[in-house]
């Protein structure tokens, strides 16, 4: 019987990818790309962006990944130009039109509008969105011709501001807000109680807490700095090693991610201890006795997540980087 071969598993490679995601392209796909770029064990991105928005989109890899969740909760930052006087089904270019008008409105009218939208609001998602709906995604009910209720939810939009006016008319805003918030929602809201109706033509995100613009790296960037794939001379050669230390200089380190939560370094002895899974004793004038999460260091690099009990730490989370 023919010896079945085992599936090669990639490389354990670990640390953030901020990617300058291309128009055209899905979340999902751009995670599969880096993925095979980088010939990564595991990968994952944090936040999706729609196939039609451009700009960050953070991919974690290996390790990386199991900071994720801290990441998704991190402030938005986005760039995004309304078109006005046609509503569309998807809320952006890509939908048939629904509602149109030849009212345009004024800057003062906008400037006017601008803090309903501030603060803690309640918003309804678009029909075409990945909300799920009695298990089933809304987008996919939309697609199959069916209208759903989406229930409004509470958003938190710290900052909206008009940027300019282009000379075709669409307004350019840019917009600060919390996990969940829907930039396309907010061009149907906002079109509607302007009476002149909108939806987004160009969609950028420019900033995902702690990353920013400064952090991107595109597509073509990473492919350059990719090793070439090699095949062995011959049958019984061995494969030759490629060399990943280009690609990997672009990396931003797994811990960057976990800059909202406070940080204790630890020494030689208490590592070992941590990488065992057990709790340690953090001393130090600033330690606090009790914190619910807090992350632990060795040498500069992240090692754990816990909690502090009566001045211990207890991993929750340890990392094998």
């Amino acid at each position: 019987m023919a010896r079945q071969q085992r599936k090669r598993k990639g490389r354990p490679v670990s640390g953030w990818v901020i990617l300058d995601k291309p128009k055209g392209m899905g979340s999902t796909e751009a995670v599969s790309k880096i993925k095979w770029l980088f010939s990564a064990e595991k990968a994952g991105h944090a936040g999706t962006l729609d196939p039609l928005a451009s700009g960050l989109l953070p991919i974690a890899l290996g390790e990386a990944t199991k900071t994720v969740p801290y990441v998704m909760e991190g402030t938005k930052v986005y760039r995004f130009t309304v078109a006005w006087g046609e509503e569309r089904s998807t809320d952006d270019l890509e939908g048939e039109v629904t509602q149109s008008s030849d009212n345009r409105p004024a800057k003062e009218q906008l400037l006017a509008l601008l803090p309903k939208y501030t603060g803690v609001i309640l918003q309804t998602p678009p029909q075409f969105s990945a909300i799920k709906i009695d298990g089933a995604r809304a987008y996919d009910l939309a697609r199959s011709g069916e209208t759903v209720e989406i229930p409004a939810r509470e958003v938190e939009i710290d900052v909206l501001e008009l940027v300019e006016t282009t000379p075709e008319g669409h307004s350019v805003f840019e917009i600060e807000c919390g996990k969940g918030t829907y930039v396309r929602s907010l061009a149907r809201d906002m079109g509607r109680d302007l009476g002149c109706y909108g939806h987004i033509a160009e969609l950028r995100r420019i900033e995902v807490a702690p990353f920013t613009e400064e952090d991107l790296v595109t597509l073509k960037e990473l492919e350059e700095a990719c090793p070439p794939r090699t095949e062995a001379t011959g049958e019984d050669a061995p494969k030759p090693k490629r060399d990943f230390s280009a690609l990997d200089a672009l990396l931003i380190e797994t811990g960057a991610a976990l800059d909202c939560l406070p940080q204790y370094p630890l020494t030689d002895e208490q590592a070992m201890r941590i990488r065992r899974g057990n709790a340690v004793i953090l001393r130090g004038r600033d330690t606090p006795a009790e914190a619910d999460e807090v992350c632990v260091s060795h040498h500069g690099h992240v090692l754990a997540i816990g909690m502090i009990e009566k001045g211990s730490f207890h991993p929750k989370r340890v990392f094998t980087i």
